[in-house]
């Protein structure tokens, strides 16, 4: 039956035909999949083995499969944060000849956790106001780019740690549009959905337990309503001040690049007795922090992990006596005394617990932590090895740690 699948793909892996699309996802054997707990979902998800990764596997009807398979590549290709479509299957047939529904593959987000893996614990308030902000700041980096999500849920969501914070992903892009430009009609149907559909996933979880009863849940959901709106004025609000207050510039442009925003234009203008001056942004893309250590490095890493990273990166430039030497430079050193040696010292056995940059970022929280207590610096070699063997094992191993939307009764996992 391989011989009448058909393949939509940019870039076909052949191993790909060696998945069995003439079984019914559900009966997929074990051989093939990655062995995880299954769950309820409105569409049969699966996760694979292929080609030394892992892949998810949904079975969904052909039209809403291409029209995902297609908005996830153009949301790819605006540097969205979403998963990575690699093909769609249709013509699938079981042995007895009988039609079986396609499928759209995505490659699994290595090192991603669901937000049911992240509240499987008694969750500190803390990290739970972390994934909130994390999922407002996904909701206005897809909105500045024109994408009108129409399902926003934490279960269409996956996260990654970002150097103590978390950053969100797209996961399931099924209802989205992209349009030049969102009304405001528009973005505050996605945040309102987004509040109710978030307020009713943890009623659920409160139902069964896992969220304290005394937890105020409509108190989160106004918290993405809020933050939302806030990063969203930050971004586009005009703002006025005197004509001799022109600091004021640098001081917005300083701002949104904390918030890891780069501004390609600004738009500035005075009143007609030109004592105020107007300004509003532009243009702003995200990944301020992450493109300068890209670009530095070659290290690809996430938003708030590049920033800590610059801080240790100009730390050492201090500490050495290279301050007039050219960044770049003293970047490729830095990578070669210090961040690899750190990832490096990390044994085999541990490296799928956290990925590498989280890892340097908590090996710095470590040191920190151990200079305070023990008043005095301490070496960063001393940290790693303190770290290594009384932190980094009690972690759990998120590099395989899988799931899609609310697909998993999850097992629980330490926040």
């Amino acid at each position: 039956m391989v011989a009448q699948l058909k393949i939509t793909a940019a870039s076909v892996d052949p191993a790909l035909l060696d998945l069995p699309w003439e079984i019914p996802l559900t009966e997929w054997p074990d051989s093939v999949l990655a062995a995880l707990p299954r769950g309820i979902s409105r569409h049969i998800v699966r996760f694979a083995h292929l080609s030394g990764r892992v892949v998810a596997v949904k079975e969904i009807g052909e039209t809403v499969a291409h029209s995902e398979y297609e908005m996830l590549r153009a949301l790819r290709r605006l540097g969205a944060p979403c998963v990575l479509p690699l093909a769609v299957i249709t013509g699938r047939r079981d042995r007895s000849g009988e039609e079986l529904t396609p499928a759209l593959v995505t490659q699994h987000l290595s090192f991603s956790l669901p937000y049911r893996a992240l509240y499987s614990r008694s969750m500190r308030t803390a990290t739970g106001e972390r994934l909130i902000d994390a999922l407002a700041v996904l909701l206005v980096r897809l909105h500045t780019l024109g994408f009108y999500w129409g399902d926003v849920s934490l279960s269409n969501t996956l996260f990654r740690r970002d150097a103590g914070a978390f950053a969100a992903y797209l996961v399931d892009a099924e209802t989205g549009e992209l349009h030049a430009k969102l009304t405001p009609g528009q973005r505050n149907y996605d945040v309102d959905l987004a509040r109710t559909n978030i307020i009713g996933e943890l009623m659920d979880l409160q139902a069964g337990g896992v969220i304290d009863e005394a937890e105020d849940l409509i108190a989160i959901g106004d918290r993405l309503v809020d933050r939302y709106h806030s990063l969203w004025n930050e971004l586009t609000a005009p703002e006025a001040f005197d004509v001799s207050e022109r600091w004021r510039v640098a001081e917005r442009i300083n701002r949104l690049n904390n918030l890891g925003y780069d501004v390609d234009e600004l738009q500035l203008s005075t009143d007609a007795d030109g004592t105020t001056v107007h300004i509003q942004p532009k243009i702003v893309d995200a990944g301020h922090y992450h493109r300068q250590v890209m670009r530095l490095t070659g290290l690809d890493v996430q938003e708030n992990q590049g920033r800590r990273m610059l801080n240790d990166l100009a730390s050492y430039r201090v500490m050495t006596g290279r301050s007039d030497d050219p960044i770049e430079i003293v970047a490729h050193d830095w990578v070669t005394d210090v961040f690899e040696p750190t990832v490096r010292a990390v044994p085999r056995e541990l490296s799928g617990k956290l990925e590498p940059a989280e890892i340097f970022h908590e090996v710095l929280e470590h040191r920190w932590y151990m200079s305070e207590q023990q008043q005095r610096d301490v070496p960063t070699s001393e940290a790693v090895a303190s770290y290594v063997a009384d932190v980094l094992p009690n972690r759990e191993d998120e590099q395989t740690f899988l799931s899609l939307g609310d697909t998993a009764e999850l097992e629980a996992i330490s926040d």
